[in-house]
This record gives structure tokens, sequence and C-alpha cells, in this order.
């Protein structure tokens, strides 16, 4: 039972055998993070279309329900830039952004998001996310961040109104956009953006060389977001620019904690918004159980995935229930967390309580903070996510791969983030199909007077005339047991003096039912062409499977092989060896 409870609540585990030691630990992660949190969450909420408090609301109930439900102690939860994106995405169908229905809408996708989370607990489903491979997301990732991208031109550059796609095909374009720039803003935005990047580079640098701040350089060093926000809001503020030059603001943010609140549920949002729910639970499960593994295992800390999905799903209920947009694990804010010096979850229980006494008292002073240096802040943020590099070596490696990756980018430019991305995922799968049912066989042959056996191809080896060696270098399933069957049939064809057939299955881990019937027919082909097939090197539990059938019943001991010497030994005996050199050999 407490085991089951543990499990369940993985916070008891760390709470039981807490020392004080790590407290001061946990205390200056807390106040780090959430140094850089309050910036990210006001400037994630406008990108998802939202005030800013919603993505301040997001940032106090979730993280404290991960704390509690989450396998990981490091991780760091809250409204990230590529799920804000797909919650803008999702909802610009229903309603107009920042409208009251806008945002009914966003704690109702919050909420279904956490029911998602939760199905995928209970059922243990968290393999589905296997299927985002790598080079999708990386696809998916660097397409929405050029589209990310181009949706804070408008606040970095102070549009009166919303720059769109197709202004660039204009043959007026720059001339259009000069005339529409607020240059007092787009001034604001270029001196943040420059000054976020340099503290980016060179702030832990600085930071290391002062003795006693030397120790939390890391975790200092990405506070520069909110050190920008104060030092433009002060200018803002101190000049009046929000009057005399039009630079658009913030504006208040009402004060006080948000209060526990049952959305109203519309069955017609409800099935609206399925789709974007989901896939939007797959992104940020694949995005959350990445990050807790690097920090997991910087650490040799257990990480459970499937509780994860109740670690998140838990967090998405809050955040709906408190007002708060979508969430999961942020990629910088829990490097953040990591590198600050957090032990356990407490960090983050520390984070949340700090931005609601941000929201209880200080509100404020945020009146003035202009968006362009959110949108600022959004950009350097994102420029990691563009991988070039990544794409190149995908390519290189593997030409599917990086079909897979070009595919999903231009796919979700071109069509839109939940049609783009679906396409990735379904061409990556054809992939994946097709080269499954082609699977790598090998002729082989023997090396001397060794029990090693290799590909003729690659090296000088001992074949028979009589005897084809065959080498499956993957299971056998309904995809690709036809292409066996060909291959195995065309080499008999060609040669008239194969006598024996034998397949090698070291490599095989399983043999479904329509591959055993696919053999079956196999058998039967060569039997009438007077071959004989043998098998060598099956592993234990596909030989279990395959003595049942009735095609291994019958003599067995003539068929099957322990090893692959074994049956050389005995099947040689027919012919006289043959030697093959390759040409060329590794």
């Amino acid at each position: 039972m407490k085991l089951s409870i543990t499990r369940m609540l993985p916070a008891l585990e760390w709470m039981q055998g807490y020392q004080r030691t790590t407290f001061s630990g946990d205390l200056t992660a807390g106040i780090i993070t959430a140094i850089l949190l309050i910036p990210q969450a006001m400037a994630y909420s406008a990108l998802a279309g939202l005030p800013p408090e919603i993505g301040l609301y997001a940032s106090i109930a979730p993280p404290i329900l991960y704390a509690f439900f989450g396998s990981s102690r490091t991780l760091a939860v809250g409204p990230v830039a590529v799920a804000s994106l797909m919650v803008a995405h999702a909802l610009s169908t229903l309603a107009l952004q920042g409208s009251s229905e806008y945002i009914a809408a966003a704690l109702v996708l919050s909420l279904m998001i956490g029911i998602c989370f939760l199905v995928i607990a209970a059922l243990r489903l968290g393999f589905l996310t296997e299927f985002l491979s790598h080079p999708v997301m990386s696809g998916f990732t660097s397409a929405a961040a050029l589209m990310i991208a181009f949706s804070q031109l408008t606040p970095f550059a102070g549009f009166e109104t919303k720059l769109l796609f197709t202004d660039f095909l204009s043959s007026h374009f720059l001339n259009d956009v000069w005339n529409r720039i607020n240059g007092t803003t787009f001034l604001i935005g270029i001196i943040s953006i420059t000054l976020l990047y340099l503290a980016r580079k060179f702030l832990g640098v600085i930071l290391e060389k002062i003795s006693f701040l030397a120790p939390l350089s890391a975790g200092l060093s990405k506070t520069g977001p909110l050190l920008v926000l104060i030092l433009m809001t002060s200018i803002v503020m101190t000049l009046d620019l929000d009057q005399t030059s039009a630079v658009s603001v913030i504006g208040l943010i009402p004060e006080g904690i948000p209060a526990f609140h049952a959305p109203d549920f519309n069955w017609e949002i409800i099935e609206e918004l399925a789709p974007s729910a989901l896939l939007i639970t797959m992104i940020s499960y694949v995005e959350s159980v990445a990050i807790a593994k690097v920090l997991a295992s910087k650490r040799r800390q257990k990480l459970d995935v499937n509780q994860e999905a109740w670690g998140l799903g838990f967090a998405n209920l809050g955040s709906g229930l408190t007002g708060g947009s979508p969430v999961c694990g942020g990629f910088s804010r829990s490097v953040v967390n990591f590198s600050a010096g957090a032990n356990t979850q407490l960090a983050a229980i520390i984070t949340a309580c700090l931005i609601g006494l941000t929201l209880a008292f200080f509100t404020p002073l945020f009146y003035y903070v202009p968006k362009a240096v959110l949108a600022a802040i959004i950009l350097v943020a994102i420029l990691d996510l563009v991988d070039v590099k990544g794409f190149i070596k995908n390519l290189k490696y593997d030409r599917a791969d990086g079909i897979s990756e070009s595919v999903t980018f231009v796919a979700v430019l071109a069509l839109g983030i939940e049609k783009g991305l679906t396409i990735g995922i379904l061409m990556s799968l054809g992939l994946h199909f097709w080269r499954s049912s082609r699977p790598h066989i090998a002729i082989v042959g023997q090396v001397g007077d060794t029990e090693h056996f290799r590909n003729i191809l690659r090296h000088k080896v001992k074949t028979y005339p009589h005897l084809l060696a065959l080498r499956i270098d993957e299971s056998l399933f309904f995809a690709n047991a036809s292409y066996l069957e060909n291959f195995v049939l065309n080499e008999v064809a060609e040669n008239s003096e194969i006598t024996d057939i034998l397949f090698i299955c070291s490599a095989v881990n399983a043999i479904d039912g329509s591959a055993l019937h696919t053999l079956e027919m196999l058998h039967d082909e060569l039997r009438d062409a007077n071959v004989e097939l043998h098998f060598a090197e099956v592993k234990g539990p596909v030989m279990d499977r395959l003595k049942e059938s009735k095609f291994f019943k019958t003599h067995q001991e003539d068929r099957v092989f322990l090893s692959t010497f074994d049956a050389f030994k005995h099947l040689s005996k027919k012919g006289n060896p043959l030697l093959i050199d390759p040409e060329w050999s590794i």
C-alpha cells in the first residue's frame, strides 16, 4: 500500500528524506526561476493571444500540482512557446483574441489537455508519443519557431494592425511597412533584443568573475529578460512614451491570486478543440519527457514516463480551474532551475508562491511594460528552435529522416500546425513501414574454418554451391514476409544447384501469423522444387511460438540448428566448398 501511494505521489519520497542542507539550493533555484518565469509567462500568454495575467495564473497551481504528482525533481512546468502558438492557432477560429469567449475557450482547452494526459496515464498509452519521431518534431518546432517570429513582428515594430503573410507578396511591401512602423516602439524592440542577446552571451561570464556570485552564475545568467524588462519599463514610464509616442504597453493587470472557477462547457467548442487538444498533449508530453530525462540522467535519478502523464494531467487541470492556459515542461526554465541548484520540487513550489505574491501585491508595476519587450523576449527565446545543423545531419545520415523533417517543416508553414504535423507523422510512419517492408537480407559464408559467418559482399568467405545461407536482419511480419519470399524464390530460380536454404534468425525477434503463413507457403514451394528449408539461431521466445505450429512439429531436428556453425557442418556434407573473395571488404 505504501509503495502504491509513493508511486502515485512521488513527492512523498523526497519529502520523507528531505534535509536542511538541500533547502538552500531549492530556495535559490525557486527565486531565480521565478525571476525568469514572470516575463516569460507574460510573453507566452501574449503569444497565445491571452492577457498577460493568464500566463501568470498558469504559473501558480500547475507547478504545485506537478510537484506532488510528477516524477522529475527538477522539471519546471508552465507556459511554453510552441504550446502557446498551438493554443492561439486552435482558438483563432472560435473567437476574437482577448475576448471573454476566447479566454473561456482557452480554459476549456487546458482542462481537455489535462484530461487527455490523465487518460494516457490511466491506460498507460505513453508509447503513442513514439509516433512523433525526432525528425518530425524537429521539422515541426523549426516551422513553429518561424511562425512565432512572424507573429511577434506586429508588437515588436508597433504596427497598429496585424501584419499578415500576404503583405509580403505586395510590391509596395517595404514602403507600406515603413509607413506603419512606430519608430519609438521599434527602437525599444531593437534595444531590447540586443540587450537580451548580450545578456545571454556575456552575463554569465561577467557573473563568474564576481566571487560571491560565481556559484550562482549559471542560474543568474538567465535573469537577463527580467533586467531588460525592468529597464525598458522604467524608460517608458519615465518618459511617458505610452502617451507621447503611442508605445503599446500591457496596461492594468488584475490584482490577486486566481480563484477556483470551473469554466462553462460547450459541446460544440469541445468538438472543435478536440483535435488540437490531442496534438498539444502529444507535443507537450514529448517535450516534457525529453527535458526531464536529460535532467534526471545528470543526477542518476529515476524518471517514470507514465507518472509524468499523471503530473502533467493534474497540472493542466489545475491551470484550467484557476484561469490559466495549457502548460508543460519548459526547456530553458527547467535548465535554469537545475543549474541554480534545485534538488526537489520544493523549488517549483517556492517559484509558484513568489508569482502568487507578485500577483497579489506588485501587478501595478507591470502597467508600463512595453509589448515590444515581451516580443523581444520571445524572439530571443526561440533562436535555438530552428535546427538547421540537425536537419543537415539527419539528411546526411538517413535520407528518409531528412525527407520527413523537410516535409513536416513545409507542411506546417503551408497548411497550418494541425494539418502539417499530421502530414509529418503520416510521412514518418509511411517511410518506416516502407523500410520495414524491405528487410536487409545478407547472403553469408564461413570465414575460414572459424565459427564466424559474414556477408559475401564484404568478406572473404567460404560457401557451398548447393547451400544458400541467408541472415535476416529484421523481425518478420505481414509487411515484409512477401519480400523475403520473393528474394528466396528469385535466388533459387537463378541458381539450379541450390538444394538447401538456411535462414539465420539471430536478428529475428518475432514472427507474426502472416509471416508464419508465408513461411509455410514458401516451404511448400521450395519442396516442390526439391529444396529444403532450414533454420539456425532461432531465439527462445520465437521458437516457443513456432513449436506450436504444424510447420515445425514435423522433422524439427532436421530443420532447426542451435548455431550457424552446426548448420554448416551438417549441410556442407552434400558438396564441396567455394571460396568467394569480394573486391572490397570491411
